[in-house]
């Protein structure tokens, strides 16, 4: 019968079921994913496979005279090859897979910590590019505040490099170096900032065209924090979908994506433990695109 329910489709269901109560939890804990170049294809990939991202190539105008002709230009594409060289999986056990599901609360629980787990990762990837941009002048001193001077500077450096002004700026600065930007008086003042921001909620919000966020992994080192300023195609992150376990082997699966993050869910028996195994995966690779669109600054 076509509508027949299968211990097999009933195990896709409660795939589908845990994973879109876990995912909409990557919004606000995946700072920088959504800033960068999103290079997404839900064809099927694997470990190791070669991802081709175009670059788009510049062109002139040529002044044509009356009754001349148009000066035809053979642009040639760019090109930035993207290794998908990390697969990261979370594991867990749960023991009553029932009781689990009739609470959303306990999915969210189970789920959510290994879904963001993945997505840490990728973070920590996409910040691990910093030191690749080094097309521009480091601006900042080590071990010093950031200063508006140095902001002002970073974001006409970005500008100075043919970064079109429709592609939005942002900055990822560390804990103490986001501190010193609250810290500035001209950011600060009710009478400077709209809805005084860093006082009234704490945070800088968009200064001098740029958004500002704050994370845990801006490395230090020697006592000296390295932030980046760039556009979104500075930095690229390429990710596919994983192949779906064959059926009959013991295991379910079930690919899903969220905002162009894919990842695949995977529910099997687990005979040493007496319990259900979920494992959340996701395959992707990340590459500098456009290493003149990023601005290292120092604090």
């Amino acid at each position: 019968m076509a509508n027949e329910v299968t211990s097999a489709n009933a195990a896709q269901a409660i795939l589908k079921l845990v994973a879109s109560k876990a995912l909409p939890a990557l919004g606000p804990n995946f700072v920088m994913g959504p800033w960068v170049n999103r290079n997404y294809d839900d064809v099927l990939a694997q470990m190791g496979d070669v991802i081709n991202v175009p670059i788009a190539p510049n062109m002139t105008t040529n002044n044509i005279a009356e009754g001349g002709t148009v000066t035809n230009q053979n642009p040639t594409l760019g090109n930035a090859q993207v290794v998908l060289n990390s697969h990261r999986e979370a594991t867990f056990t749960i023991i009553n897979v029932a009781q689990a599901l009739a609470s959303p609360s306990l999915i969210d629980i189970y789920m959510q910590p290994a879904i963001l787990a993945v997505a840490d990762q990728i973070e920590a990837d996409l910040i691990g590019t910093f030191p690749l941009f080094t097309a521009n002048s480091v601006l900042g001193t080590g071990a010093a505040a950031i200063t508006e001077a140095t902001i002002d500077s970073a974001e006409s450096a970005l500008f100075n490099a043919r970064m079109n002004d429709s592609i939005q700026k942002y900055a990822l600065v560390g804990g103490t170096g986001y501190s010193q930007l609250r810290q500035i008086p001209r950011f600060s003042e009710e009478r400077m900032v709209v809805n005084n921001q860093a006082i009234a909620n704490g945070t800088v919000g968009k200064l001098k065209g740029v958004i500002f966020a704050r994370s845990q992994k801006v490395s230090t080192l020697n006592g000296n924090t390295t932030n980046l300023m760039f556009g979104s195609d500075a930095i690229v992150l390429a990710m596919r979908n994983l192949p779906l376990i064959i059926q009959g082997t013991g295991a379910v699966s079930q690919n899903i994506s969220f905002q162009n993050f894919a990842l695949r869910v995977v529910m099997s028996y687990n005979p040493q433990v007496l319990a259900q195994q979920f494992t959340v995966d996701a395959l992707y690779g990340v590459a500098a695109l456009r290493k003149e669109f990023g601005q290292q600054i120092l604090n």
